[in-house]
């Protein structure tokens, strides 16, 4: 047997067991399509109305076309990224989840060793969804303005904003509302694990900067050499981001699984463009529009101490 075939072999037996670890949770959650609250506007629609800049009133690059034949559209991504955003400091819940919907996309395209982690990222959103189609059919799961906006210059202009972002909308509308019911009903345990939506978010937060960093990665060209393999920037971006959080067996799995990523123009036509700048240019957008939302929840989190919820 051929070094190859020992290392896809090996590969294969150690993500049997990462896709059950990858984000510290099981894969005992069944749950059915219908649990997705998010109804998907159409999707030509979408990508139309929002993932140009002009969606906040200043001119930028032509909106982003839909790609023919792949499952994965940028477009899309981008478009939920950017109706996450809430408001100076929140994000809505239902298109940061719907943002997760496209990144498994994303991730299942890459191959069946990728895929086996995306099936733990989906359980995550998905143990979400249910905890806010349980919220809204309890009259007891209300929404209030969170307490540290009023440390903020703001403050009660943010916090009108808050109650009317979340009114009506149940109290996992958003990040910040979901953070102050959680917290208000002790549904978060800050010594032990437990399923509350701020626990799974935060996980979810993690592997959104290794996705953050993998594609920032992919998007760089160097001024002088040859472009790097998808494979060695996809474990970079892992070692600087969420193997802090892993045991040592699976950041070894997760390493053997990485390289198993296809080559650098497998992404070309994942987001039909022709070369590297091209890629550039689109990996960038998406960059940026993760970044925004992924700093709006890491302030959110870190205001109220929920970095190592264990």
């Amino acid at each position: 047997m051929g070094v190859k075939r020992k290392a896809a072999a090996a590969i294969l037996l150690l993500l049997l067991c990462l896709g059950s670890l990858w984000l510290h949770g099981g894969l005992d959650y069944q749950w059915d399509s219908c649990l997705k609250g998010y109804n998907q506007i159409n999707k030509d629609q979408l990508h139309q109305l929002s993932n140009s800049s002009e969606a906040d009133g200043t001119k930028g690059p032509p909106v982003l076309s839909l790609c023919p034949g792949q499952t994965f559209q940028v477009s899309v991504l981008v478009s939920h990224l950017l109706a996450a955003r809430a408001y100076t400091s929140d994000v809505l819940l239902q298109p940061y989840l719907s943002s997760w919907d496209e990144l498994v996309k994303f991730m299942e395209s890459l191959g069946p060793m990728v895929s086996l982690i995306s099936n733990e990222i989906e359980t995550k959103t998905t143990i979400i969804r249910q905890l806010a189609l349980l919220s809204e059919r309890s009259p007891e799961a209300e929404v209030g303005p969170d307490m540290h906006l009023r440390n903020s210059e703001n403050s009660q202009t943010e916090e009108k904003n808050f109650v009317r972002v979340s009114q009506g909308r149940g109290a996992y509308n958003s990040v910040r509302s979901m953070i102050w019911m959680e917290l208000k009903q002790g549904i978060v345990d800050f010594n032990q694990q437990t399923d509350s939506g701020c626990r799974t978010l935060l996980r979810l937060h993690r592997a959104l900067l290794w996705l953050k960093l993998f594609l920032q990665k992919l998007a760089e060209t160097p001024t002088s050499g040859r472009l790097r393999s998808p494979s060695d920037l996809c474990r970079e971006a892992y070692q600087s981001t969420l193997s802090h959080h892993h045991t040592w067996f699976v950041r070894r799995a997760a390493e053997l699984a990485f390289i198993a990523l296809p080559e650098r123009g497998f992404f070309f036509r994942l987001v039909c463009v022709h070369n590297q700048e091209e890629l550039s240019e689109v990996l960038t957008r998406v960059v940026v529009a993760i970044g925004e939302i992924y700093d709006r929840t890491q302030k959110a989190l870190e205001e109220n101490k929920m970095l190592d919820l264990p």
